[in-house]
């Protein structure tokens, strides 16, 4: 077991499912919220005594804020959380409420991430979402009231008609609402998806890089450092749970289609809310799948998740032919400059790790 040690659990319920949405959630199953609340914490209590002090937790979804906040937080008491433990929820704003946030706080979550995409109706209603924008301010309010210091907004950028007068406005006033973290993703075409069906809303792949192109101008001129492709935090504020994933620590997750890292074994959890409950109430693991890479991929894949950071990777596992795609990292390592980041993938692919060296 690694020093940090992560816990991701699953909340797979919504009120309303967004156009380009893939994840495992469901808008007609809240008569399973307080049975599938209950079999998460059966299987945190079961799971406690075999992991290490957890110094991060994410709760994503789906809407985490949709359930009730009492019985989501129990859940965590069955966990041995460390005293700096990094604990984040992810938040809808038009969920936010004052009590909400205070319970949050009260039972030890230190980070909240809110779901904005976009501060333009025009914009959101073409994503297939249904919060108003209206609300985000209010919900800041509840959640600097509580006591958060701690705060990240996602915001999305490439929805059809989505102009970059539309895109600056979302950044703009996002920004004035003092996030120490922004989250900034290019729109996705996942497949079952309603986004997917409907050719004529599919991204633009050079709009979509002059959005990222402001988006980065914008923060790095506030002082917002790009620390992973997507994400841009002010001072020490980086996300600790997702540096998890990019440097291949150690995690758990809990509930339905929760992935799992233990010992450079996989694993990953059923996918429906009725198949995880009965069979934590059977006392039966509730494990779909796993895997193991082989030494040779398990290097490469580190390297390709590292080139996305600032960190970057040891400069010989670049070859010449994407030089100019990154710049200098520290002494003997690379990383991506902003070109680069738009064509992450390119770079990735090119790497050699049989090259690598230890730095």
């Amino acid at each position: 077991m690694t020093s940090n040690f992560g816990i991701y659990l699953h909340v797979p319920f919504c009120s309303h499912r967004c156009d380009y949405c893939a994840f495992a959630t469901w808008t007609d199953r809240h008569h399973l919220i307080e049975p599938y609340l209950l079999a998460c914490k059966k299987q945190a209590q079961t799971i406690s005594s075999e992991v290490p002090q957890i110094t991060s937790v994410f709760v994503g979804g789906g809407t985490p804020n949709l359930v009730p906040a009492r019985e989501l937080m129990a859940i965590f008491e069955e966990l041995p959380l460390a005293a700096n433990v990094e604990f984040t929820v992810e938040c809808n704003p038009d969920r936010v409420t004052e009590e909400q946030m205070r319970i949050y706080f009260q039972s030890g979550v230190t980070r909240i991430s809110m779901g904005v995409q976009s501060m333009v109706p025009e914009v959101l209603e073409s994503l297939g979402r249904e919060h108003n924008p209206e609300n985000v301010a209010a919900a800041v309010g509840y959640i600097r009231a509580a006591g958060f210091k701690k705060l990240n907004l996602d915001l999305i950028y490439g929805a059809a008609g989505e102009t970059m007068q539309q895109w600056q406005k979302s950044l703009e006033v996002a920004l004035q609402l003092g996030p120490d973290h922004v989250s900034a993703y290019a729109l996705t075409v996942e497949a079952g998806t309603p986004l997917a069906e409907d050719p004529g809303r599919h991204p633009d792949d050079d709009v979509q890089a002059d959005k990222y192109v402001m988006a980065d101008e914008m923060l790095s001129s506030r002082h917002y450092e790009n620390y992973e492709i997507s994400n841009w935090a002010l001072d020490d504020n980086q996300c600790q749970h997702n540096h998890l994933y990019w440097s291949q620590g150690e995690y758990l997750g809990l509930g339905v289609a929760a992935h799992s890292h233990i010992a450079g074994r996989r694993f990953w959890s059923v996918r429906t809310p009725e198949r995880f409950i009965k069979a934590i109430e059977r006392g039966e693991s509730a494990e779909a799948g796993a895997e193991k890479l082989n030494e040779e991929d398990w290097e490469l894949e580190g390297l390709q998740l590292a080139i996305r950071t600032s960190s970057g990777v040891p400069s010989d596992v670049v070859p010449e032919s994407v030089a100019h795609l990154v710049e200098k990292a520290g002494p003997g390592r690379v990383r991506l400059n902003r070109a680069g980041r738009l064509l992450a993938n390119e770079v990735a692919v090119r790497i050699q790790p049989s090259q690598s060296k230890p730095s």
